[in-house]
């Protein structure tokens, strides 16, 4: 990754500054007095393409601010009572689905990195620079940055996608221009969704193929976050289409009979699945000495399966943790880019929703070969479409855990009466449930945010 020079990152820390009153959105008028006393504006702007490159290289500004509350109140683990105790209120109010208002970084931090993604959108029309082929790079990677953050803030603070009243159900903030004196206003979720996808397609247009840096966005990368996003949208044709196309351009697999399964760290950064790589924070409710892997997700790993022991380890207790990140750190920072496995899964699943039985099974398959020992598996083979999208539900959730995927997951099978979900807890006794569809799938919005500004706050 590129070295930050000093003078790029006093730009940062100036540019983090106004961040701070956008984000918590600080009446207009201490904007003003604070833009009013820098003596140079052009601090916290780019004016050259290594400036705006300088940004975007920066991996703890653009790729680590990924929220991590969607997986803290997933069900792919539980934390004993004592463990639950020791967190701060936000992860123990997200663990439990108690409505709570004191976000933070999970609501501040994304939008922290969409400003970013503005400034550099809104300064390049004035770099001069003969390289066309760079300032479009620039541009197209910028573009995707706002759409991936505005589409993780869509997951926690806009109600699941309906088409049926899209229209009138709100969205999210929407961020597109680096002008603090734009007041924000929470957008529907059809405006929301078609900013999201309006930026990819743009992006989609001045991105290379793929990248040796795969912290950096390509068309590839581009693909298959529309995928997810049609997914999360229940658009199935969309979905599958867009997993085809990031596929066409990357569609490596690794082989788990070449991962060690003793190994602390099994997977490293980059990994040959890795198309786009980014990461959460490191919450401390999923740290391994605490979350423990919901016992029916362990047992539904048959033993032959190298899934069991590769991305999970056994705690003296009996109990067992996870270790099989991709972000290549042994630690609770989660991987939340794009990676082949996902690609896969997305394409099988719109194969067989959309009346393609024998291509889903030959993508499932295609998959599942490289998890298992060696000469192990068994082909799945049915006749019977509705037990095949059973099946790539189930393994959806066995070859994608601590993704940050099963939030969204959950939250559009409430929209199917054959796959809806209700979750449990219990903390010694005391019982918590979340039924399907129920509100508290929608986060409360940052009470800063909405104290200063105005902001609907959801119920």
């Amino acid at each position: 990754m590129k070295r930050i020079t000093r003078i790029q990152l006093r730009r940062y820390l100036q540019c983090s500054r106004v961040f701070l009153f956008i984000i918590l959105c600080i009446p207009i008028y201490s904007c003003n007095k604070y833009l009013d006393a820098k003596p140079d504006q052009s601090i916290a702007t780019p004016t050259t393409i290594d400036d705006a490159e300088g940004i975007l290289n920066n991996y703890n500004f653009i790729n680590a601010r990924y929220p991590s509350a969607s997986e803290v109140s997933s069900d792919d683990f539980y934390l004993t009572k004592p463990d639950w105790s020791t967190l701060a209120d936000a992860p123990r109010n997200y663990y439990t689905w108690q409505k709570y208002d004191m976000i933070g970084g999970d609501y501040s931090s994304p939008y922290s990195t969409i400003e970013y993604a503005n400034i550099i959108i809104d300064a390049l029309p004035k770099i001069v620079t003969t390289d066309v082929t760079r300032k479009n790079i620039v541009q197209g990677s910028a573009l995707f940055v706002r759409a991936f953050n505005h589409y993780s803030l869509s997951q926690l603070f806009a109600k699941v996608y309906d088409k049926n009243t899209a229209n009138v159900d709100l969205g999210i903030v929407l961020r597109l221009t680096s002008d603090i004196a734009v007041k924000p206003v929470r957008s529907t979720n059809t405006e929301t969704y078609n900013s999201i996808i309006m930026d990819l397609k743009r992006a989609v247009t001045l991105l290379p193929a793929n990248t040796v840096q795969k912290f950096k966005p390509s068309k590839a990368a581009v693909y298959g976050l529309l995928a997810r996003v049609y997914l999360s949208m229940s658009d199935y044709p969309n979905a599958g289409l867009y997993a085809d196309s990031a596929l066409s351009f990357y569609n490596k697999l690794i082989n788990y009979n070449n991962v060690s399964t003793t190994a602390t760290v099994p997977f490293v950064q980059f990994n040959d699945e890795v198309i786009y790589d980014a990461r959460t924070s490191t919450p401390a409710a999923l740290s391994s000495s605490k979350a423990k892997i919901d016992t029916l997700l362990y047992g539904s790993y048959s033993t032959n399966d190298l899934r069991k022991t590769i991305l999970f380890k056994t705690n003296a207790n009996g109990s067992h943790a996870f270790k099989g990140n991709y972000t290549g750190q042994n630690n609770a920072s989660l991987f939340t880019g794009i990676a082949t496995n996902e690609l896969y899964l997305i394409k099988a699943e719109a194969d067989v929703r959309g009346g393609k039985s024998m291509g889903a099974l030959q993508t499932i398959n295609n998959l599942l070969v490289n998890r298992y020992k060696q000469g192990t598996y068994v082909p799945y083979d049915t006749s019977d479409p509705g037990q095949l999208l059973l099946f790539i539900l189930q393994e959806r959730r066995k070859d994608l855990p601590f993704r940050s995927l099963r939030w969204t997951d959950l939250r559009r099978f409430s929209k199917e009466s054959n796959y809806k979900v209700i979750l449990s807890r219990n903390l010694e006794g005391q019982t918590f449930q979340l039924p399907p569809g129920d509100p508290r799938y929608v986060f409360e919005i940052d009470r800063n945010a909405v104290n200063a500004s105005g902001l609907v706050q959801n119920p």
